[in-house]
């Protein structure tokens, strides 16, 4: 609701009356746009931030959740063809597999490392992983699987 003010003149006459708007309430439309589309954005952007390797873990009618963090050697699909292995995030060739992990077992108290290996992965190429793990100080080397869901 608008008010009428009366302004007075410096020489005592009234010069007319001004009319002024309170802000009363807050227009938050703009507000709500604005972060909706934040939203979109933020929704759409998400899932290309993620990185990673991509690799289909085998079944196992009983899989243990992992509680801390450990070194991951992922061996994908692709192994057979450019015989690559992933340390955690870090493509390596199989040739200096022994070497970076004898680096990383030099920090490392425990020792272990978990291999992530593909299910389309052949049984031989795993053994060849695991016996350049051993060859390089890796005490325990544990297989991850993924829990079968009854469908």
């Amino acid at each position: 609701m608008p008010k009428v003010m009366a302004t007075p003149a410096s020489d005592g006459r009234r010069r007319g009356r001004r009319v002024s708007t309170t802000l009363s309430e807050i227009n938050v439309i703009p507000l709500v746009d604005v972060m909706l589309v934040l939203l979109i954005i933020f929704m759409v952007a998400a899932p290309m931030l993620q990185k990673g390797v991509e690799v289909n873990l085998p079944v196992s009618r009983r899989a243990d959740k992992m509680t801390d963090t450990r070194t991951y050697v992922t061996v994908p699909v692709s192994y057979r063809k450019d015989r690559r292995v992933f340390i955690d995030e870090e493509s390596v060739s199989i040739d200096v597999l022994g070497e970076r992990m004898r680096q990383l077992m030099e920090t490392d108290d425990k020792r272990s490392v978990y291999v992530r290996g593909d299910g389309a992965i052949q049984l031989q190429d795993l053994m060849d992983v695991f016996g350049r793990l051993k060859t390089a100080g890796v005490e325990k080397v544990g297989i991850l699987a993924q829990e079968r869901r009854d469908r």
